[in-house]
């Protein structure tokens, strides 16, 4: 069995889009890409790899938008990123993208994603990884298939941009596992949903 853990930088008011570069996610003439930089330190990567080997190793579960912003990006980089997630298996939800894929372990679901996901949770072991990828949270969200949420909350407010939990997000309610606080201010919240399998 699964968990589906959501590992995402949010503003204090819940923004998400474009947290790492000002071109990643310009939609709606959003702005201020790049945000989580001036915060970012060695906590906070120390505490995504924790997590990341706490579940198992990467296994990525993307929407299409951040599948291929990653690949476009990060196989671009000379960076220690780059191989493992080029070796870690993906699974992509789209409805636009066809295979064979091109980044290499990646495995296109098909039909419809929350019953796709569903089988996933039930056939693989170790936890599946989602990264930006907002609208494939959402309906995450709507089909009850978080497990977990890992987030990094930052100390600034820029009133534009696409929310984690924006306006119809389903109601939820979740349990508090860890916190801790950056320097720099960010709060590393770890939350628990009520449907977690652990």
């Amino acid at each position: 069995m699964s968990n589906v853990v959501v590992i995402n930088h949010v503003t204090m008011d819940g923004v998400m889009q474009s947290p790492g570069r000002a071109e990643e996610d310009t939609r709606d003439g959003f702005t201020h890409g790049g945000w989580s930089s001036r915060n970012a330190d060695d906590q906070v990567v120390a505490a995504t790899y924790a997590r990341v080997e706490e579940g198992g190793g990467l296994q990525l579960l993307l929407g299409r938008r951040s599948y291929q912003g990653m690949l476009g990006y990060w196989n671009t980089q000379d960076s220690p990123f780059k191989e493992g997630l080029n070796n870690a298996p993906k699974y992509v939800a789209s409805r636009t993208l066809a295979e064979p894929l091109p980044w290499p372990n990646s495995t296109l679901l098909r039909g419809d994603v929350g019953n796709a996901v569903t089988e996933l949770k039930r056939t693989l072991s170790g936890d599946l990884t989602v990264m930006g990828s907002g609208e494939l949270i959402h309906t995450l969200m709507r089909d009850d298939l978080i497990d977990e949420y890992l987030l990094f909350v930052h100390p600034l407010v820029l009133g534009t941009g696409r929310r984690l939990f924006g306006d119809g997000s389903p109601p939820a309610s979740l349990n508090l596992i860890e916190s801790a606080t950056t320097k720099t201010g960010v709060v590393i919240a770890r939350y628990e949903t009520a449907t977690a399998t652990r």
